[in-house]
């Protein structure tokens, strides 16, 4: 049975429109914990870090940390170009559904791939397939996220917001927790090869991504405005992309919000990307730390979501973003002052990860969900506003790789790009404190 149809059954507010979409969360963020986050960037760094952490790629030289930096940040350039592109031509053609089904299939595809990166004679595969895959994640959550208003009501759009991650965290961590056996026990399953359980872990996220999110192109709609597009959709794609850049031109809330999120998304996001790297690098944290760390995130990021998705409810968007925004800042300049020499800087560690997790999910779900309330009421072109959403996101993904290249370069470490990090996340507060209550944002 086709989308449409299930469409037809399941109208906007129907709890299996909501589950279904909602389950795009479980089968995608086994990529953000398990190769974005855990086992992918351990993996890299103990099959790279000989000779100094030099590789070569493309005939040059690197550091290790920096060609992964750069490599996530060009991943990144690319989907700000593409998305709002294709999201017009989607929202014009009504193909959101076929896009968000592509990428989804690049992006798993590629995972699988990066079982074929065994060392440095092969880095390209590691570089390339990460490239690939990256795109394919962030190209996926573009239409992924377009689809919120369209499942769910404006006053439901917090706690709906809030069930994908969670539904996000409890998946991923499931399937890391089989991905960690492998790699912390491979005896068990008679595996000999030190680079094996890693990369049997890519394959079975990959698996597990294109799998599981069937469920959710079983039930979202494809058209549900029912267009009908001429031939020219390019051109006019490109024109549904000029009338929504205009339309938010005129939205000074809007553009407050997302001047804001660009701000504090420097933060988050390469902090997700590179916070592993960090407690190897500068902590010299043993692997079973960071994992007991990145476990611990998780679960109680099952919490910060739910939280303060309720708390939304009672004191209002604006200003649970707020809190969540001082937390992250508090939290950097806490990571700035653990010191290598200390004894107990892993528990300090532990507690500074648990202190993340309460609002690294929190943070990501009041972010799309307060997006998603400040949509105009009639419009239908939710891609493409989602698209600009996206690549305010992407950009600060970009600066802030590129921010981190460029620190570990000079400073061979992340300590300085982490004080750096607090500072915007004090610039995103403050411009968030100029933003007014809307229709449905207070």
């Amino acid at each position: 049975m086709n989308g449409l149809i299930f469409y037809r059954m399941l109208q906007k507010g129907d709890k299996k429109l909501i589950n279904g979409w909602a389950f795009y969360d479980w089968a995608n963020s086994v990529y953000s914990l398990v190769i974005a986050t855990a086992v992918f960037p351990i993996y890299y760094e103990s099959i790279t870090s000989f000779d100094g952490g030099i590789v070569s790629f493309l005939g040059t030289d690197w550091y290790n940390t920096t060609l992964l930096s750069y490599a996530l940040g060009f991943s990144f350039l690319i989907v700000a170009f593409l998305s709002p592109i294709l999201s017009a031509i989607a929202d014009y053609t009504g193909n959101k559904k076929r896009f968000m089904q592509f990428f989804c299939l690049l992006g798993s595809l590629s995972v699988m791939s990066l079982f074929f990166f065994t060392g440095k004679e092969n880095i390209w595969i590691g570089i390339v397939f990460t490239i690939l895959a990256s795109i394919g994640f962030w190209g996926s959550i573009v239409f992924y996220n377009a689809y919120l208003p369209e499942v769910a009501e404006p006053k439901d759009q917090d706690r709906v917001s809030a069930k994908g991650f969670m539904l996000g965290y409890i998946g991923s961590v499931l399937l890391l927790a089989f991905n960690l056996s492998m790699v912390m026990k491979p005896e068990m399953y008679g595996i000999t090869d030190s680079t094996l359980p890693a990369r049997i872990s890519f394959l079975t996220v990959g698996i597990w991504w294109l799998g599981f999110a069937q469920v959710t192109f079983n039930r979202l709609p494809n058209d549900p405005f029912k267009r009908k597009p001429e031939k020219d959709y390019i051109f006019k794609g490109f024109r549904e992309l000029k009338i929504v850049f205009n339309e938010i031109k005129q939205q000074r809330e809007l553009k407050i919000l997302l001047i804001s999120f660009f701000l504090y998304s420097i933060g988050v996001q390469t902090i997700i990307l590179l916070a592993s790297t960090f407690g190897i690098k500068d902590l010299g944290l043993e692997t079973s730390n960071l994992i007991i760390t990145i476990l611990l995130i998780q679960l109680v990021g099952i919490l910060g979501a739910f939280l303060f998705s309720r708390l939304s409810e009672k004191i209002g968007n604006i200003k649970a973003l707020k809190t969540t925004i001082l937390i992250w800042a508090f939290a950097c300049f806490g990571a700035f002052l653990l010191q290598k020499d200390d004894p107990i800087v892993y528990l300090k560690f532990y507690a500074l990860g648990g202190f993340l997790g309460l609002v690294l999910g929190a943070i990501q779900t009041l972010s799309r969900s307060t997006y998603s309330k400040m949509l105009p009421d009639e419009t239908e072109d939710h891609a493409t506003y989602f698209s600009f959403y996206d690549v305010t996101e992407k950009l600060a993904l970009v600066l802030g790789l590129t921010l981190a290249g460029i620190v570990t370069s000079y400073t061979n470490s992340l300590r300085l790009f982490i004080l750096i990090l607090s500072v915007f996340f004090i610039a995103g507060f403050i411009v968030l404190s100029f933003m007014n209550k809307t229709k449905y944002v207070k």
